[in-house]
């Protein structure tokens, strides 16, 4: 009971950052005005000890120019320099001051903690990594994530290191994704008669099932889908996640290389036999029209499709044998 009254307890005491504008001035005319402070403080310094003489000392002079010189010098500690695509995020006393996106010359309250945050466009390289596939086999897959930060207040208050957890989810994303795919089409079927996979799937779902392999874009949609997902909450957006590697793990790819020849040869001549039997039937049909000779009976006809198919289907020349009657001496 305890732990389960834990959690809303922590979840109530974790505060939702907010980005909100930082309150900011110009840097030109901040350093104007801190360059006139301190050579107003220099000036009166000087001008307080010249009137008192060498014997008088003006502690109070002195001091207040020293004082205007220690303000001039905190002054200058809150000029900031902004490049393009790169956000200020301010602490005050470890709260929350705000954010500024501008780029450009400002002044900030010198008092605040600042943390330069860029907003440009990285590149991360995942992986590759050896996952389980829908069905089971074991796979190296890699992917290459466009990231940027958009919430540079999220970023920088809601993890300890945005960078590395972009990394770590982008892993465990693709990871899932990975899982939930069979590699290839040929794996399908395979698998649904081993029942790893559901028998109820039809013949239309079966031919729509995204693989890993002919996935294509909805491999890439679907990555890009669970890495947002993970990215939304400490205000990363990712622009593109596209797979950049993808083959069998080393200690089953001769193996599954092998099935795929295998089955590109039994595809091969299911073709082939599918079009010499297209070629037979017209054959036939052609002579039935053109009555060349006398009809075929059944077992002529059997022996001519016979031929037919080994001169048609064989993947060796064949050698004709012409039939020329009997000889008599």
């Amino acid at each position: 009971m305890h732990a389960a009254s834990a959690t809303p307890s922590s979840q109530q005491n974790r505060q939702a950052i907010t980005d909100r504008k930082l309150f900011t001035v110009s840097g030109y005319v901040m350093f104007i005005l801190t360059l006139g402070l301190i050579s107003l403080s220099v000036w009166f310094g000087i001008t307080e000890t010249v009137r008192f003489g060498p014997n008088e000392f003006p502690l109070a002079g002195l001091g207040l120019a020293l004082l205007g010189f220690i303000v001039s010098i905190v002054l200058f500690t809150g000029l900031v320099i902004l490049q393009p695509n790169e956000s200020l995020v301010c602490l005050l006393f470890g709260s929350y001051a705000g954010t500024e996106q501008r780029s450009g010359f400002w002044w900030v309250n010198p008092f605040n903690s600042k943390r330069k945050v860029s907003r440009r466009l990285e590149t991360l390289e995942c992986g590759p990594l050896k996952v389980n596939d829908a069905v089971g086999n074991p796979v190296d897959i890699g992917a290459v994530v466009v990231w940027r930060v958009e919430d540079a207040a999220k970023a920088v208050l809601e993890a300890v290191s945005y960078a590395g957890y972009v990394k770590a989810q982008s892993e465990t994303a693709l990871r899932r994704m990975a899982s939930t795919h069979p590699y290839d089409p040929v794996e399908v079927e395979d698998a649904v008669k081993q029942g790893q996979l559901p028998a109820s799937l039809g013949k239309e779902e079966l031919a729509v099932q995204v693989t890993l392999r002919d996935g294509g874009d909805a491999i890439t949609e679907s990555l890009l889908k669970e890495i947002r997902s993970r990215m939304e909450p400490i205000g990363i957006a990712v622009d593109e996640a596209r797979i950049s590697h993808l083959a069998y793990a080393s200690e089953i790819a001769g193996t599954m290389l092998r099935k795929q020849a295998a089955g590109a040869v039994v595809a091969a001549r299911r073709v082939v036999v599918k079009g010499a039997v297209s070629i037979i039937e017209d054959a036939l049909d052609e002579l039935d029209k053109k009555k060349i000779g006398e009809p075929l009976d059944a077992e002529r006809r059997a022996a001519m499709i016979s031929n037919l198919l080994v001169v048609l289907v064989g993947d060796r020349e064949v050698t004709p044998v012409i039939n020329t009657g009997t000889l008599y001496q």
